[in-house]
């Protein structure tokens, strides 16, 4: 049986991994404040969808493959060194030049694969399946456990920056504030992708 000491610590990790900044929140922000919180609903519910997939291939004996060959991990990094720039690329206007709709909310299907380049998203689902896996039980039981455990936590905690996009979007209307946090947030997905590099 699994020990709730295990769950709470669980999920005491998940959120701080899945709540604290990060690419996924970065771009949940700029969604929010570009198209609000109801188009950003297929991004946030892609997210937890890919990590459920990518924390069970994990389990599944993946993460023994990033053992065996580091390089791989190098090229995802840059991978989603370059996607990020690429994001912080289009945030800059985007929100200025809300009239024009230009741009879409990032798809389901596009959130969920996305967290196959995001080295943060490897680390929760190489740590969880290593750290947590509760080693007592059944092999389905335990890779349940850690993978249906993610997206419970993961889906109120990233819409806390879905929704607080969404709220810039609606308190600020003034086109050279709009610009500002334009820069803030391409600034925070290029200090983003450096760190991702550097680590």
């Amino acid at each position: 049986m699994i020990e709730l000491k295990l769950f709470f610590a669980l999920v005491s990790y998940y959120f701080v991994m899945f709540a604290t900044p990060g690419p996924n929140n970065a771009m949940l922000t700029a969604s929010g404040i570009k198209f609000g919180f109801k188009k950003t609903l297929p991004h946030l519910f892609g997210i937890p969808s890919g990590h459920v997939i990518q924390i069970t291939l994990v389990c599944f004996g993946l993460g023994a493959v990033f053992q065996k060959y580091p390089s791989i991990q190098f090229y995802l990094k840059w991978i989603c060194f370059f996607y990020l720039l690429y994001l912080g690329w289009k945030i800059l206007g985007s929100l200025t030049n809300n009239g024009k709709n230009s741009g879409r909310p990032l798809m389901f299907y596009e959130a969920a694969l996305f967290q196959f380049i995001n080295p943060k998203a490897w680390v929760v689902a190489l740590t969880a399946a290593t750290a947590f896996f509760p080693t007592g039980e059944s092999f389905v039981v335990a890779t349940s456990f850690v993978a249906i455990t993610a997206p419970l936590v993961c889906f109120p905690s990233i819409c806390i920056w879905a929704a607080f996009g969404a709220s810039i979007k609606n308190i600020i209307k003034k086109p050279r504030v709009k610009r500002v946090i334009e820069y803030f947030l391409a600034i925070l997905l290029l200090f983003t992708a450096v760190i991702i590099v550097l680590d």
